[in-house]
């Protein structure tokens, strides 16, 4: 069974930037699109960021320009940098496969707090 471990997450003030890294079990990562979504506080989870299998990646408006997802399918690993960090910003990220039929069984996800 495909397992997702995302790391990376922290603290920081706003302004900072962190890099967040999702590895997984098996080769979900090198053949399938993936995705960054985030669950704020008291929200639903979203979809952040996609990266598909050859490269090609897309952004929810509110991250465009802050954040770049990639992928190192060597290393069946999916990164998402993420700079200029705003409060808004806060919540726990987690990756999974972008579509919904490919999802697997979700991490724990990885906690981001953006003070301002």
């Amino acid at each position: 069974q495909v397992q997702l471990a995302e790391s990376g997450g922290g603290m920081v003030q706003a302004g900072g930037s962190l890099r967040l890294s999702c590895t997984t079990s098996g080769s979900i990562s090198s053949t399938k699109a993936m995705a960054w979504y985030r669950q704020p506080p008291g929200k639903q989870r979203e979809v952040v960021a996609v990266v598909t299998s050859s490269g090609s990646t897309s952004y929810v408006d509110s991250v465009k320009g802050r954040f770049t997802i990639s992928r190192d399918s060597t290393k069946n690993t999916i990164y998402l940098q993420m700079n200029s960090l705003k409060p808004e910003d806060t919540a726990v990220y987690y990756c999974n496969a972008a579509l919904p039929f490919a999802l697997v069984r979700w991490g724990q996800g990885t906690q981001v707090t953006v003070s301002s």
